[in-house]
């Protein structure tokens, strides 16, 4: 009979980070489409206006979740202030206190 002994301590399994999948390509084609829409209301079409506008909070929303399902995922404050261009502290006061 072969038997196995236990750690001590448990393991605790890190989540694993997913890898980086057509971002750039993806991030650019919303640009576009964003940029296109400005260039639509400067056409005259002041109804879509608003719509514009809505997409600033709604972007907001998006980013808020996105920090924070990359803290749920294991991502570190720091790491997602680096990747921001802003400290960690900066990170946390932002979306830290939130909960969505």
């Amino acid at each position: 009979m072969n038997t196995v002994n236990q750690p001590l301590t448990p393991s605790v399994p890190r989540p694993r980070r997913r890898d980086v999948v057509e971002n750039d390509e993806f991030a650019a084609f919303t640009r576009r489409i964003i940029r296109a829409h400005g260039r639509r209301v400067a056409t005259g079409d002041v109804e879509a206006l608003r719509d514009l506008v809505a997409l600033s909070a709604e972007l907001d929303q998006a980013i808020g979740n996105a920090v924070l399902g990359l803290r749920a995922f294991g991502y570190s404050w720091a790491e997602i202030g680096a990747r921001l261009g802003i400290s960690r502290q900066a990170a946390q006061q932002r979306w830290g206190g939130e909960q969505r």
